[in-house]
């Protein structure tokens, strides 16, 4: 395995050469145990401050997949049924039309309510409480469980809520107490410190499109967050808590979330049981629509080239190019992280090479 951890890092270093990234992590678990951590470039290019293990990469949507654990965590605690209404633990959810939604929806995005509420701003997503009453207060597209649209920022305070009322304690709290502590994974927030600040990759996005995200209608991402390298690179962002998109990681703490959550677990820590994740990864259908390659809180296989075209492999990308998932079959659990979002992006290649290393090629 050494020399798969000198062949990644090789092939890492050759991918910054080119150009093709700026900085990056990567991270991979096989069968219960680290074989790759391995990291290459620079984390700022504004002081040429380069990536190190300590470094922390901003992950957006692949925060979607820890919170979805947490609560995966939480329901086999307290034996909670997905189809349970969330009415029942969040009363003014219910607004408009809303009072029949699940948890399961809420996982799965068909919740109705993608869209951010108006009349809001970058400071204001930062107010738990208030963006929490927006969102019980927004009326939705379309009746719950009719119809899938991506939840891309919405998911932070549905789940997140869902997590705070399940037994009280905040939603950080039960990021350290149920996750990164028992897993001995510190490097991982969902709002960080003002200590852990100067850890953090500078993002760049040199091909950023404003036309992406228009300013009018009802909006998933607003333009007035974007562009979302911008948002994730300012204090008021890495501050809050944003279930959904504002994870500040490195890849290793991320790589072996998933590796726990895998059978036999990893480094003697199992975080759920496998029939809890056979339940958690199972896919979820919507009506007319067909397979959406979704599982309840988690991305399937196919829905990312980088994962892999089985559906029992789950996990999340984010924004920009990183990504976190598990593949059960294998036991394989991978991560990587960067700063650069770019067409010419190597993750795919890098995943591919490391599968091909380890004989693993789907």
């Amino acid at each position: 395995m050494r020399d798969i951890q000198r062949h990644m890092q090789r092939f890492l270093e050759r991918m910054v050469e080119e150009g093709r990234e700026r900085g990056v992590q990567l991270a991979a678990y096989y069968e219960g145990e680290l074989i790759v951590d391995a990291w290459a470039g620079i984390a700022d290019s504004r002081s040429g401050r380069p990536v190190d293990d300590r470094t922390l990469f901003p992950v957006f949507s692949v925060t979607k997949g820890i919170a979805a654990t947490m609560l995966h965590v939480l329901a086999e605690r307290y034996s909670l049924d997905y189809d349970t209404r969330i009415v029942e633990l969040w009363p003014a959810y219910g607004a408009h039309g809303k009072e029949a939604t699940t948890i399961r929806h809420a996982l799965a995005h068909t919740s109705g309510i993608p869209h951010m509420p108006e009349g809001i701003g970058r400071a204001e997503v930062a107010d738990w409480n208030r963006m929490r009453d927006q969102i019980a207060a927004l009326k939705p597209q379309w009746p719950p469980g009719e119809h899938m649209a991506y939840h891309a920022v919405t998911f932070s305070w549905i789940v997140g809520e869902i997590i705070q009322r399940l037994d009280g304690r905040s939603f950080q709290q039960v990021l350290q107490e149920e996750i990164t502590g028992p897993l001995g994974i510190p490097d991982l927030y969902v709002g960080i410190s003002e200590a852990e600040e100067p850890r953090v990759a500078w993002l760049e996005e040199p091909e950023f499109n404003p036309e992406m995200f228009p300013a009018t209608g009802l909006q998933a991402i607003p333009a007035w967050i974007c562009p979302l390298a911008d948002w994730m690179n300012g204090s008021e962002a890495r501050f809050a808590c944003v279930p959904a998109s504002n994870g500040i990681m490195t890849a290793k703490a991320a790589a072996k979330h998933y590796a726990c959550l895998l059978p036999g677990g990893a480094e003697g820590v199992a975080l759920l049981s496998q029939s809890r994740m056979q339940i958690a990864t199972a896919r979820q259908m919507t009506p007319g629509q067909g397979d959406q390659y979704r599982g309840l809180g988690y991305q399937l296989g196919p829905t990312n080239p980088m994962m892999g075209s089985r559906t029992s492999i789950f996990g999340h990308a984010g924004y920009g190019g990183s990504i976190a998932f598990g593949d059960p079959d294998r036991r394989l659990a991978v991560s990587y992280a960067k700063n650069l979002f770019s067409s010419r992006g190597a993750g795919l290649d890098v995943v591919q090479e490391l599968k091909k290393q380890l004989n693993l090629e789907d």
